[in-house]
């Protein structure tokens, strides 16, 4: 298979790269050549720009492209039109965060979607991250029809995450003393490993599989409580876990 990865040098991207690779298909990355430039070698690297600079794709044609980089509307509908006729499948990574609050328990892909005060905004960090997530699905699927592909990870985490939501907890239990712990001890979390990630897009896409689809686990139910304090017990140390209303916690930024 000729795959193409939109970004692809860091994180669950390179895992996909890696696993790609290893699987025996041909890896194209598209990047801006700003993070990780020299990773994966072994993979053809064309620099650009998804922000008009995309005619380093030239007229080349891949069995199929994954988007992990898509944020803002109009550069992810620049990149589909530009590949439409050229690709098979179009699997866009989204995010568990396009869905509308409250969201129930159990929820699943059908459930209600978050809907933008003002669909023109650019600034995809922070609140209207979720929201112009959607916008990007609705484009992935306006442009790309049955060969559109939407993944919705929740936090992901493992090796090489540059991110704080889930390292930041067991490099603080792993400094031992008295921590903070957020709101309600029994509240439900979830993460996926970057790797069973890339996993879960490889499948589809040399499967030909269609849908949306979420991505999180663990398949049992995991408390913050037991979260911590199995960090703690398998690093071993003096962690002293005091929980604090997560109203004061927001309260107090």
């Amino acid at each position: 298979m000729e795959l193409l990865i939109l970004g692809g040098t860091r994180f669950a991207g390179r895992w996909l790269a890696e696993q790609a690779m290893a699987a025996g298909h041909r890896v194209t990355l598209m990047h801006r050549g700003r993070t990780d430039a020299s990773a994966l070698p072994e993979a053809e690297h064309l620099i650009g720009d998804r922000d008009g600079g995309l005619a380093v794709l030239g007229e080349r044609r891949w069995d199929a492209v994954v988007d992990t980089s898509g944020y803002v509307p109009r550069v992810v509908r620049a990149s589909a039109e530009a590949l439409k006729g050229r690709v098979g499948a179009y699997l866009f990574v989204s995010s568990i965060s396009v869905y509308a609050e409250p969201v129930p328990a159990g929820f699943t892909e059908n459930h209600a979607l978050a809907i933008l005060d003002d669909p023109t905004t650019e600034e995809f960090v922070g609140p209207a991250y979720g929201g112009l997530k959607v916008l990007c699905e609705g484009v992935v699927r306006d442009v790309l029809g049955d060969r559109a592909v939407i993944v919705r990870p929740g936090v992901i985490a493992g090796p090489r995450d540059y991110m704080d939501r889930f390292a930041y907890w067991v490099r603080r239990v792993a400094k031992g003393g008295d921590v903070l712990a957020p709101g309600d001890p029994g509240q439900g979390v979830q993460f996926v490993d970057a790797r069973d990630v890339a996993a879960f897009y490889l499948d589809l896409i040399t499967h030909g599989v269609q849908g949306v689809f979420q991505v999180t686990g663990p398949q049992e139910r995991l408390s913050m409580r037991a979260f911590l304090e199995s960090a703690r017990d398998t690093l071993g140390g003096d962690a002293r876990f005091t929980w604090v209303d997560e109203a004061f916690l927001l309260a107090e930024g």
